[in-house]
């Protein structure tokens, strides 16, 4: 399984023909490759793992750049005024073996406010044969006069139907059989993050018995409950019977289920109900991220007149998994809201 251990750099892409969801980006740098237009400076924003630093390398190979032109600083550790001011001398230095230097700061807003001023003069006046490319995860922490300067490029998080596709790729890719309940829980479980996806991808490789493995196995993998449990929840819900509803997340505490996943999970069956209810001619598509047998139970929920599985229900639980973000002790919000939610008439 050696060759597994690093399945994000092993398949990280090298082409912009390989980038994945971020078409908006990728057509606008492929533009400037093409009519040889390059902006001095450039700004990726986006979450993590979305492929910021990746597409900066492919831009900057794309423009000609050889390896020991491209200079990739970690703005985290190199955050002083010190650390910019020998920036700012080496960018003088003509490139070794190419046409243009490019620089890739990533986390560049963890640079300190005086950091920033001095790179503000770099980027005002640039040297011909240098690009940076800053790249962030937190562009509200940016200077906007840095802001100003620099052509801004926004990254989506990737949906997660790209990244079960992603995932069943590199399994085939890997010889590994991964059906298509067990990919949708890893890219659940990747929380909007190609880097994660594979992160996980390769944990449930390495705990693997053999080259396969099912959904279930995977929900033990990641801490996701299996989906009997989820629908036990939404029985008790319809029902009203709060003892059922708690005791199946007593279940889902006892069994070492991530409750940030138990919640996202509920949520999305809650709405599908609802959208099933209300959009029936976009039935398919609501149903299309659930397997067969969740797909038949949502539909007999939504069918229910006066079923409490309704947008009162939804609401009330986006309110308790929001809560459960921000604290200590997430199942306590779940808790509270089914008390609530089976106590009303």
């Amino acid at each position: 399984m050696s060759d597994t251990l690093a399945l994000y750099r092993k398949y990280r892409p090298v082409s912009f023909a390989e980038v994945r969801d971020q078409e908006h980006i990728v057509s606008v740098l492929e533009g400037a490759v093409k009519k040889q237009v390059y902006p001095h400076a450039l700004l990726f924003c986006g979450s993590r793992g979305t492929g910021k630093t990746t597409l900066a390398r492919i831009f900057a190979r794309a423009i000609g750049t050889h390896e020991t032109d491209i200079y990739e600083i970690d703005a985290a550790s190199n955050r002083k005024i010190e650390h910019v001011r020998d920036l700012r001398e080496a960018v003088h230095t003509l490139p070794y073996q190419s046409e243009k230097k490019v620089y890739i700061i990533d986390e560049v807003h963890m640079l300190t406010t005086e950091a920033f001023n001095a790179l503000l003069k770099t980027l005002e006046e640039p040297p011909a044969h240098v690009v940076f490319i800053l790249a962030t995860t937190e562009e509200d922490k940016l200077p906007d006069t840095i802001k100003s300067r620099c052509q801004i490029f926004r990254f989506r998080a990737p949906s997660r139907a790209v990244l079960k596709e992603t995932v069943l790729d590199i399994a085939k890719k890997e010889k590994f059989k991964l059906d298509a309940d067990a990919a949708e829980l890893v890219a659940i479980a990747a929380d909007g993050s190609f880097r994660d996806a594979l992160g996980v991808l390769q944990k449930v490789m390495i705990a693997s018995g053999d080259a396969k493995v099912t959904a279930d196995e995977v929900a033990v993998i990641i801490g996701a409950p299996k989906k009997d449990l989820l629908m036990k929840l939404l029985f008790a819900l319809n029902a009203k019977k709060a003892d059922d509803a708690l005791s199946a997340v007593a279940t889902a505490l006892s069994s070492s289920v991530d409750m940030k996943i138990f919640m996202r999970l509920i949520l999305e069956r809650v709405r599908a109900v609802m959208l099933l209810r209300n959009l029936p001619a976009r039935r398919e598509e609501i149903l299309s991220a659930f397997g067969e047998d969740d797909g038949v139970r949502l539909e007999e929920f939504a069918k229910i007149a006066g079923s409490p599985i309704n947008s009162r229900l939804l609401l009330r639980l986006l309110e308790a998994a929001d809560m459960s973000s921000r604290s200590e002790f997430p199942h306590i919000a779940l808790e509270i809201a089914i008390v609530d939610l089976c106590e009303e008439k």
